[in-house]
């Protein structure tokens, strides 16, 4: 049976939880979970993972330096003042991206903070693939080394678990739920 369609699955999914601000798995465990459960091709997971969490990430920083133009007259000036000082300092900026390129942190969060500082993105984003090719390699090379082991029932089980599903509904839910309050309520 082929499965071209995991393939065309994989990018699809990987894209749509970049996009979110927060509460989103971990992009190398859904990777991580594709390799154990249908024992995709490792370099295509890599490169489909890395290239659409990038394309996520840099769209979910667009998006977010859209709504800097809703966020309150001062605010607006702290975020100018601070994104002059990063720009300023070039040498710092370029040895934090190697960093961050080189690093499995969470990235929702700096590429929000990279959109509302109105920082390039494209450099931002191809550090992060970068840094991503790597650590996804590592992970899902991990994961080939498990696979057959109580380790891949334990990370197999998480992603079924319709409980875990419905929580993880609930908790996105209640963030946009927040985050629509209040921007009611400075409006």
């Amino acid at each position: 049976m082929s499965r071209w369609w995991l393939y065309a699955l994989v990018p699809l999914v990987v894209f749509g939880l970049n996009l979110l601000p927060a509460f989103a798995p971990p992009t190398w465990a859904l990777l991580v979970y594709f390799r154990l459960r249908w024992s995709l091709d490792i370099v295509a997971l890599v490169a489909l993972g890395g290239a659409a969490a990038g394309a996520g990430r840099f769209l979910l920083a667009r998006g977010t330096r859209l709504l800097a133009d809703h966020l309150p007259q001062d605010r607006r000036e702290r975020l100018e003042a601070l994104g002059a000082r990063v720009h300023r300092n070039r040498a710092a900026g370029a040895g934090g991206l190697v960093l961050f390129a080189m690093s499995p942190v969470p990235s929702a969060q700096l590429f929000e903070a990279a959109g509302l500082l109105r920082m390039a993105l494209v450099p931002l984003t191809a550090a992060f693939f970068a840094g991503r090719v790597v650590s996804y390699t590592a992970y899902l090379l991990g994961a080939k080394a498990s696979e057959g082991t109580s380790l891949e029932k334990v990370v197999t089980s998480s992603f079924t678990n319709p409980w875990l599903v419905a929580l993880e509904l609930v908790l996105v839910t209640g963030l946009v739920a927040m985050l629509a309050g209040a921007t009611r309520k400075r409006s």
